[in-house]
């Protein structure tokens, strides 16, 4: 596979993985609707750094002591619980505020909020050391059958070959793609429709607190 396609296919995995809805995609929504472009984009940014920073972890092999650890693996799936139901909290009450546009930001908030989320979250862990780590290992990738919902559908649609270091750097900038997309499409809409911001930071408290009370079943499950 030439390095166009490999880099290709990385940007393909990328926006596979980040488009789903879930508590990253909650948060980066809130923040577009409620604080406009900027604030949605640093939140965005905020999970991405925290995928660089699993990836560098996993390939030292830190990130390997948490399989290792069922306590520590169901404390941090507490710990990621409780901030989503704090952040729903927040979502549902800034839902009553409306679009604030761009010229009230506060980028270091959502990068903060989707950054600490994000680095309590096992389910990432996991990726970097399975399949995120395998980017650079020769071999083959399914590119579709990791994501979230509709991945056994998609299974064997685009199978590609993995070490090339353009994978990796495509699969990033898949992310960065959506990163970039999803909050403008977001902000476009809201200031067409005057009901549209409240009802997404509405949604967004949802599905963070859907998400809150599934990770709190899951470490008490793992606890008990």
């Amino acid at each position: 596979m030439s390095t166009l396609s490999s880099a290709v296919a990385g940007v393909a995995f990328g926006v596979a993985l980040a488009a789903p809805p879930g508590p990253m995609n909650a948060i980066i929504a809130e923040e577009s609707v409620l604080r406009g472009w900027r604030s949605g984009f640093f939140a965005g940014l905020g999970a991405m750094t925290a995928d660089a920073v699993f990836f560098v972890l996993a390939l030292f092999g830190v990130v390997s002591v948490v399989q290792r650890l069922p306590t520590l693996r169901a404390a941090m799936v507490g710990i990621g619980g409780l901030l989503m139901l704090y952040f729903a909290c927040g979502a549902y009450a800034d839902a009553s505020s409306g679009f604030m546009g761009d010229g009230e930001v506060h980028d270091d908030r959502g990068f903060r909020k989707a950054f600490v989320l994000a680095l309590t979250n096992p389910y990432q862990v996991v990726f970097w050391l399975t399949l995120g780590v395998g980017l650079l290992e020769p071999g083959t990738l399914d590119v579709f059958a990791p994501v979230p919902y509709v991945g056994d559908a998609l299974a064997g649609l685009f199978v590609v070959r993995t070490g090339s270091p353009a994978l990796l750097v495509g699969f990033f900038g898949g992310i960065a793609l959506w990163i970039v997309g999803f909050p403008a499409a977001l902000v476009g809409t809201g200031r067409r429709i005057d009901a549209f911001a409240p009802a997404v930071a509405y949604a967004s408290a949802a599905v963070l607190g859907g998400f809150g009370v599934l990770f709190l079943s899951d470490a008490a499950r793992t606890l008990l």
